[in-house]
């Protein structure tokens, strides 16, 4: 990797996008093992994180050729999402928000901590896809670090609300007490399981839960116990006619439920409403229910609202947060600077060695010597080489002007080492 590459992450959120712009760049887990060479074939390493609230590319590029990734994200999904719509960050900037996303201070729900599970899962993806070159691992790694430490040493994950749960509350908003109501829930995967074990923990409603693979729903059924049943997942209109909510969070790519599934079962509800909560990207509930007399939809844009209820106290904590983000990226900035030494410190070395081994093959070849003398002298003069290069290289470590000794070290010693980064003339980046 050429060192004149600064990390970089472009991406949109539920900050910059709407849902119908999200979920046009929102890849499956699967998607993501398959695209993802494909993205980082021309990048040199890359690393694909894609939530409910977020997608983004993190990257090592040439300063200001963010634009490229963008392209790289669209042509992916053939999707033509603006570029309106993505922030572009690089270097400190870049790492700086890839802490605060580990770290649960950047996602919808304040806190929350299925982001940390999400950050590894990404690095874990591009690891297997051989796609994590030496700065993504450094920067994910540190992610993951600051992310633990932020949920150890603050408050900010104490009382903090999953998607899941928010949407439960977002039904007890709209209905009031959930007890004795029957609430479906679609997916036993990580949004489902939320979803069904808030359901179970804070309400007394009877639960049904649906999935492609039955055998997930069952498992799931039973680890929350008697008022928690699956149904097939083949006969949802059958479970719809049941149904006071729906809560449905499915990595499918197109819609699970549509106006040709509710219309009929509205229609034998006589005056019963019915809430649909969607809280998957992309979405599974075609939005063109709301058309449907007794239905209310809501979607993962309006579990905001939600969430900003409660979020004063672990606000309080984000300070906290910055303080332990703060430190990271100063390692990572310190990290970085090291990169430029390590090949002017190789060089150096190399050029004395290569004197202090032409001059003892030059004497000792005068010299009539038996191989313990001549052992004793090569490690005499490999000891001096070592002690005269011990200060000039503690100083391109830990001087406070790196730059400015690394550039009187090649002038002097006549060493250009290939991998250094350009620097300006007074030695900075």
């Amino acid at each position: 990797m050429s060192k004149n590459l600064l990390f970089t992450c472009v991406g949109l959120n539920h900050v910059t996008s709407p849902i119908e712009e999200r979920e046009t760049l929102a890849f499956t887990g699967d998607e993501l093992r398959e695209q993802l060479p494909q993205i980082a074939a021309d990048l040199g390493g890359a690393v694909l994180l894609s939530t409910c609230n977020r997608t983004e590319l993190y990257a090592t590029v040439p300063e200001g050729e963010g634009g490229d990734l963008i392209r790289l994200l669209n042509d992916a999904k053939s999707a033509a999402v603006s570029d309106k719509h993505f922030y572009v960050l690089q270097h400190a900037a870049a790492a700086n928000h890839l802490l605060r996303v580990a770290s649960g201070v950047d996602s919808m729900v304040l806190g929350e901590s299925q982001i940390l599970g999400q950050v590894r899962e990404a690095m874990s993806i591009a690891t297997d896809a051989a796609t994590l070159n030496g700065t993504l691992s450094y920067l994910f790694h540190s992610a993951i670090h600051a992310g633990k430490r932020a949920r150890s040493e603050t408050n900010i994950g104490r009382h903090a609300v999953s998607v899941g749960s928010a949407a439960v509350s977002l039904a007890r908003k709209s209905l009031g007490d959930l007890a004795g109501k029957t609430v479906l829930v679609i997916s036993a995967g990580s949004m489902g399981k939320l979803a069904a074990r808030a359901l179970a923990q804070q309400t007394q409603s009877h639960i049904l839960v649906a999935n492609r693979t039955q055998e997930r729903a069952v498992a799931l059924a039973d680890q929350l116990g008697p008022e928690t049943e699956a149904v097939d997942f083949d006969h949802l209109r059958d479970a719809l006619l049941v149904s006071d909510i729906v809560i449905s969070g499915t990595s499918a790519e197109g819609f699970v439920i549509g106006p040709d599934d509710v219309k009929p079962v509205m229609e034998s509800r006589a005056d019963r409403g019915l809430l649909f909560i969607d809280i998957a990207v992309p979405r599974d509930v075609d939005p063109s229910v709301r058309d449907i007399s007794g239905v209310h939809l809501c979607d993962i844009d309006d579990i905001e609202a939600v969430t900003n209820e409660g979020r004063s106290g672990r606000r309080a904590e984000v300070e906290n947060v910055e303080a332990i983000i703060s430190e990271e990226v100063a390692a990572f900035e310190e990290w970085w600077r090291s990169l430029d030494v390590v090949p002017v410190i190789s060089a150096l070395r190399e050029r004395a060695e290569a004197i202090r081994l032409r001059e003892i093959k030059r004497t000792l070849g005068k010299m009539d010597l038996d191989d313990t003398d001549r052992k004793r002298i090569e490690a005499m003069t490999a000891a001096i080489v070592k002690k005269m290069l011990d200060r000039p290289i503690a100083r391109l470590k830990n001087g406070s002007d790196k730059g400015l000794y690394m550039e009187a070290l090649e002038d002097l010693f006549d060493i250009h080492p290939s991998g250094s980064r350009p620097r300006s003339p007074a030695g900075g980046h």
